[in-house]
């Protein structure tokens, strides 16, 4: 499991970020809206889950595993 901190503001963020983790497939995750986090149960390594997670535009760092 790995937490990332994503500047997320709205629900639409919220669902840019579902929509670019489904597309890469292989993924559980959560989305926190009002902490800005998302935390990711998968396989796929930190770097690529960084790289899906800037398609939405969003800044992303990664917090560290949870």
């Amino acid at each position: 499991k790995h937490e990332f901190s994503v500047d997320m503001t709205c629900e639409g963020c919220s669902n840019a970020v579902s929509r670019v983790l489904n597309k890469l497939g292989g993924v559980e995750f959560d989305i926190d809206l009002p902490n800005k986090k998302v935390c990711i149960n998968s396989e796929h390594t930190v770097d690529l889950l960084l790289e899906t997670l800037q398609k939405t535009g969003k800044a992303v760092s990664y917090l560290g595993p949870k």
